[in-house]
């Protein structure tokens, strides 16, 4: 199966590298970087880029329109939460920016891991009340994609009383849902309504254990892919690339004053806390990946890296393609300039051998 690669592109230059907050500033727009960044990866031959999320960031679906326009090819996976826009409104507005894109959009559905975060919009469920009120807002937000007929709908957070859209998507039979969660009420959900589940950057053993769970959670004739997300840090030796690795933690440690993060302040999002675990234990797993960024960060967000030359990465993806997974989210700590590496010095590398396994298992089977 190929391979899809996913960027991400926010509305500012912004990383771990300057600041210290969970957003980045991304309360300031630079319509000229998002413009450039979007076009930055479709050079770089990235299929899709995605488009966070958070109580304070700008719109995504807002964000992905105006790339869009600046962009011919390139895919927006646009960061979701359930719970803030009717699922009716969520299709039709998703709907009909997969029309003026060309069917360039994805979904990727956020349920939420910080209390915090969603009580800020005025959200007060619980972790595990937001994924039941998630498997109910995916299942009309299908329904309303794909039903030629209106439909009823009632529920414990929805009910919905001859619900039509006119607008259907471009896609068929629905635009691609992402899903993202690594609690048990994740999987369930995640299994039930996904193309695609995300799973964080941890060890291959792990990796293959999550996918394991997600597909014996599966409901009968449904099939899932899955998607690994890590952050590569590339030296034109082996050795360059650990005085880089090195070089970024020990600035994103001087922006937060060199404190480790103390169990009382352990995130609540079931990913971080295992990337966490993780990084408690070793700091190198397999061959390369690399967990001291997620300590120092207390796993904010997908924060473990693959380090060493652009063939050692190559060669480390290409084992999470082994391991079951067929979408690599990657990016950097410089986000632009490492977007444009990975165009030119992994992609390359890691499309060309997946190409040649594929053609070795058509030419088994022939």
């Amino acid at each position: 199966m190929p391979v899809e690669f996913i960027g991400l592109v926010r509305t500012k230059p912004a990383s771990e590298l300057n600041s210290t907050t969970s957003t980045l500033g991304d309360d300031i727009i630079d319509s000229a970087y998002v413009r450039e960044f979007a076009q930055a990866h479709e050079q770089a031959d990235f299929d899709k880029v995605l488009i966070g999320y958070s109580s304070n960031s700008p719109d995504g679906f807002t964000v992905a329109s105006f790339a869009a326009a600046a962009t011919e090819r390139l895919g927006f996976l646009i960061a979701h939460r359930p719970g803030f826009v009717a699922p009716t409104l969520a299709a039709r507005k998703a709907a009909t920016l997969d029309h003026f894109t060309n069917g360039r959009i994805a979904i990727h559905i956020i349920t939420g891991g910080s209390d915090a975060d969603q009580q800020k919009d005025g959200d007060w469920l619980d972790h595990d009340n937001r994924y039941r009120r998630t498997d109910e807002y995916l299942e009309i937000l299908r329904r309303t994609w794909t039903s030629d007929t209106p439909f009823d709908y009632e529920g414990e957070f929805y009910r919905v009383k001859d619900a039509f859209s006119a607008i259907k998507p471009l896609q068929k039979p629905h635009i691609p849902l992402y899903f993202g969660g690594a609690s048990s009420p994740a999987v369930k959900v995640g299994a039930k309504h996904s193309n695609v589940y995300a799973l964080w950057g941890e060890p291959i053993a792990a990796v293959k254990e999550r996918i394991a769970e997600v597909r014996a959670a599966l409901p009968p004739d449904r099939s899932i892919r899955f998607s690994v997300s890590l952050r590569p840090i590339l030296g034109a030796t082996e050795q360059e690339a650990w005085e880089k690795a090195h070089s970024i933690l020990a600035r994103i440690q001087e922006l937060r004053g060199g404190a480790k993060i103390a169990p009382t302040a352990r995130p609540q999002a079931v990913g971080s806390q295992r990337l966490l675990d993780f990084a408690a234990k070793k700091e190198v797993y397999d061959k390369r990946l690399w967990t001291p960024i997620a300590a120092a960060t207390g796993a904010a967000g997908n924060t473990t890296a693959l380090v060493g030359t652009p063939e050692q990465v190559a060669e480390a993806l290409v084992d999470y393609y082994d391991a079951g997974v067929t979408t690599l989210l990657i990016r950097g700590f410089d986000p632009l300039e490492d977007a444009i590496a990975y165009g030119r010095d992994v992609i390359p590398l890691v499309r060309k051998e997946v190409a040649r396994r594929d053609q070795q298992v058509v030419a088994a089977k022939s």
